[in-house]
């Protein structure tokens, strides 16, 4: 019998209201000695699942006035019977109604432990807690979107047909080794390479999502690169609509990384606003220099600022230096030359002209193949890893098929539903279980 977690909820602090969540076979008994309900003809112990009940509940030292509701095994979050107490939110008040909780039996929940008695329990699958803590971590609306997608099961429906595709081939390969006069060794060939080829293809199009749903979950990393006076900071802070970096003529200004965010369509772009590339003699200007070239090796995009009236071949050569996969060329201070130049964006970093075109060229740039915020994602790394293992073990398998008997190429087919069992928790290492749910805060 699982013994009996409590623990506070909400987050930790002054507010309204606070939860104390009280969770495992026993709570409905722990909480009718802790809570006395307003009216007269109810009892705890006979709770109507589900409904709020008014009452006192007791703190120890003091009493509270707020409600009570069960949830009855097994439809509860964890799984389990289930006790909330809504209180006021103050500090003593739910410390002490949580220490009550211990006096009569309940032990700490450590962190993540009721989502992970909730997976254990059949209740959810591991993507699925993945998901859950993507949302509540999320910091833009596209990641919460995608944790959602990931939590409400889209990703684990589809990995569970794959698995469910790869069972019937294995027992297609069962019946032809148990019945060898019935001749079935063609179907199952044509079975099994229909399912394999149906999986490769299906792994395939998750795994081109894996850089997609990278940027989703942890923005996209944009620098702002040229040589100094191109009015960088400039652009930065008309992106951002308020003064993050200082201005000014001086070239060499910028001497450290300059950072911002900005959400764009739901994603979140996190900007750096670099040292102007160019040989110095300065040793601290020259340690922001190194710092912009850091930056650029892990961008996903590079804004290439030029002076639009002074382009020479410095800019060139910093252009060149460029190595990150997506750039975009920005020529501004079109206020002051009004020339436009071809193969770049045309800006105005004082007047805010072309401010839209930019923001447009930076999201198109980050998704070349466009983005669908409703579909599912593979934002997890985890989940990458696995989905490599089914494709190689699938290539495997196929390779197989028609040069080993049925019964070997069954292995190579249990390694790929092995590999895709991962994402969804039925063949993952209670060493990768536990530390996913060190993910969660204590109270969920």
């Amino acid at each position: 019998m699982e013994e009996i977690i409590s623990a506070i909820a909400t987050a930790n602090g002054v507010g309204g209201v606070a939860i104390i969540r009280i969770s495992g076979s026993g709570a409905l008994e722990l909480a009718s000695k802790m809570f006395t309900p307003l009216s007269k003809n109810v009892q705890v112990n006979n709770f109507e699942p589900y409904k709020m009940y008014v009452g006192e509940i007791d703190g120890g030292n003091f009493t509270d006035f707020g409600m009570a509701v069960y949830f009855k095994a097994p439809k509860s979050y964890t799984g389990e019977d289930m006790v909330e107490f809504h209180c006021h939110g103050g500090l003593a008040i739910t410390r002490g109604i949580l220490k009550r909780t211990f006096a009569l039996g309940a032990v700490p929940a450590t962190r993540g432990e009721f989502t992970k008695r909730a997976f254990v329990n059949g209740k959810l699958s591991l993507d699925g807690a993945e998901g859950l803590i993507s949302m509540i971590n999320g910091e833009s609306v596209a990641s919460v979107k995608a944790g959602y997608n990931l939590y409400r099961e889209k990703l684990n429906a589809k990995i569970l047909q794959l698995q469910d595709d790869l069972t019937y081939c294995l027992a297609s390969i069962d019946a032809d080794i148990d019945y060898p006069e019935e001749d079935l060794q063609a179907t199952a060939i044509e079975d099994v390479e229909r399912a394999l080829t149906k999986t490769l293809n299906e792994v395939d199009a998750l795994i081109k999502k894996c850089d997609g749903g990278a940027k989703i979950k942890n923005g996209v990393k944009v620098a702002i690169v040229g040589k100094p006076n191109t009015g960088k900071s400039s652009i930065l802070n008309m992106l951002l609509n308020y003064d993050k970096a200082i201005v000014s003529s001086v070239a060499g200004t910028t001497r450290d990384i300059v950072e911002g965010e900005l959400e764009i369509n739901g994603i979140s772009f996190y900007f750096y606003d670099t040292a102007g590339i160019r040989s110095t003699s300065d040793e601290i200007e020259k340690l922001g220099i190194e710092k912009s070239s850091k930056i650029l090796k892990s961008a996903d995009v590079a804004l290439v600022v030029f002076d639009g009236a002074n382009l020479d071949k410095e800019d060139e050569e910093i252009l060149s230096e460029v190595k990150t996969a997506e750039v975009i060329k920005v020529y501004n201070k079109l206020d002051l030359h009004g020339a436009k130049f071809d193969g770049g964006l045309n800006i105005s970093a004082k007047t805010g002209d072309g401010l839209e075109e930019l923001k447009e060229a930076l999201f198109n740039s980050a998704f070349k193949e466009g983005i669908d915020l409703n579909g599912e994602f593979i934002t997890e790394e985890r989940h990458f890893n696995a989905l490599n293992k089914a494709k190689k073990h699938t290539l495997e398998a196929l390779a197989n098929l028609n040069l080993v008997p049925l019964d070997l190429v069954a292995e190579d087919i249990k390694l790929v539903w092995d590999s895709l069992g991962e994402i969804t928790g039925k063949t993952a290492s209670e060493e990768i279980i536990d530390e996913i749910f060190k993910k969660f805060c204590v109270g969920k």
